[in-house]
């Protein structure tokens, strides 16, 4: 732990911690409504086309809304996760998002470092379908 800040860890503590791990940097932007929904869906498809065009040139990792913790509902926030070579990229891509260019919503960036986890792939010759799970 910091000797300044007992409640935080150097990065290179961590990294060394998990060296054996995957240590696949990404960047998470959490994105949030400025001013209620209706200015979020004024704008939503553009902000898909958007998150489209990322997926197709490889920047975009994961994306989707952020429901309620009831799950019953949406508020407007939603996670974008990114490829990108350091946080102030990030930046630059969600500040050309058109939910952020319109101030439609806000933003924050941070640090994603992946470490465990697994992805499963499906694929049905037969039907020539596939599930991810």
């Amino acid at each position: 732990m910091s000797e300044e800040n007992p409640k935080m860890v150097p990065a290179a503590a961590v990294l060394e911690a998990s060296k054996e791990m995957l240590q696949r940097q990404l960047y998470a932007i959490f994105t949030t409504p400025t001013d209620g929904l209706g200015p979020v869906f004024a704008i939503i498809e553009k902000h898909l086309e958007f998150q489209v065009q990322l997926e197709k040139d490889g920047i975009l990792y994961a994306a989707g809304p952020m429901w309620t913790d009831d799950e019953q509902s949406w508020e407007g926030e939603g996670l974008v996760v990114v490829r990108a070579a350091s946080r102030e990229e990030a930046i630059t891509i969600a500040e050309r998002d058109p939910m952020h260019v319109s101030g439609a919503r806000s933003f924050k960036v941070r640090p994603w470092l992946i470490n465990e986890g697994s992805l499963t792939i499906t694929f049905n010759n037969s039907s020539q379908t596939f599930t991810i799970n």
